[in-house]
């Protein structure tokens, strides 16, 4: 799927896209899936273990910006993040022996599709070496104006940002507190059935979708499997080692220095990111309620 000159890209700037890992098919059979979980959230009232909900969400008029541990949810997310052309992908990447250590899809419904604060995944979850990325799976095309994912590149290579608020972990960067060109930031852009791939501690974020075309984004969070967690162990082995989607377990971490920061104390909003970063006092991006207000006119 990808070329030793896409792995040095990869390497340098912290990110890369790439087109068709994906078929037609299994793009159908994926946004198949995810209209029925969304479905599923007509009558709830409030975030779950399943759903992180848009503020303007009813439970007569279910908006749902994240389904959390979609692999648990439907059975076909756990399928296709074992399928070959994305194995291949990580097997450069990362490494032959991959674990998946989280998922969730993010929805970024149109006009109303919520952003996120720049952060960077290594503050959330740490490991004992940072061979730890997140793909994000296409399941509709990424275009500038529907809040796409952005990288800052090489962000990879720098320190760990604060990502704390009032002394408790907020799960976002203060950008006046940070000495980052966001000018420099890149837009991942593709086709449905493309993929992104960002390292573990690149900095990135997203804009409020503003377009009328909505941007599901599966997010695959993957490590090597001999990179470990240093929040500790969890607390079901099998279910651990169960999530081993290529290669063979380990019992010996391998620790490379890395800039670390635990992300303790916990949030004081805890759930998914959007909880976390809902006490954020100083934002980068707007949340322009008069393009959601449209949205429910039109509706």
């Amino acid at each position: 799927m990808i070329a030793e000159r896409d792995v040095e890209f990869y390497r340098e700037h912290g990110y890369l896209v790439v087109e068709n890992v994906f078929t037609a098919d299994e793009v159908a059979a994926m946004r198949a899936a995810l209209t029925e979980l969304v479905a599923g959230a007509a009558g709830v009232i409030a975030n779950d273990k399943v759903y992180d909900l848009e503020p303007s969400h009813t439970p007569e008029a279910p908006r749902v910006r994240r389904i959390k541990n979609p692999v648990k949810a439907h059975s076909v997310f756990g399928a296709m993040a074992r399928r070959p052309a994305l194995i291949s992908v990580l097997s450069k990447l990362v490494s032959p022996s991959l674990r998946l250590h989280g998922d969730k899809i993010n929805i970024k419904a149109a006009h109303y599709g919520s952003p996120v604060e720049w952060h960077q995944d290594w503050a959330f979850y740490p490991h004992t070496n940072d061979d730890v990325l997140a793909v994000g799976v296409l399941l509709d095309d990424a275009t500038p104006e529907n809040g796409p994912l952005m990288v800052i590149p090489g962000s990879h290579k720098g320190p760990t940002w604060s990502h704390h608020v009032d002394g408790r972990f907020a799960g976002a960067m203060d950008p006046a507190a940070c000495n980052v060109d966001f000018d420099s930031a890149v837009s991942l852009l593709g086709k449905a059935g493309g993929c992104t791939f960002h390292h573990v501690r690149a900095i990135h974020g997203s804009a409020q979708n503003t377009s009328g075309k909505d941007r599901p984004l599966l997010l695959y969070q993957i490590a090597a499997a001999d990179a470990w967690d240093l929040r500790g162990m969890p607390a079901d082995w099998d279910e651990h080692n169960s999530r081993l989607i290529a290669g063979e377990p380990t019992l010996e971490p391998r620790v490379v220095p890395a800039p670390i920061r635990l992300p303790y104390p916990p949030p004081l909003k805890d759930g998914s990111i959007y909880e976390n970063q809902s006490v954020v006092k100083n934002r980068f991006f707007a949340f322009d309620p008069k393009t959601a207000a449209a949205s429910d006119a039109a509706e």
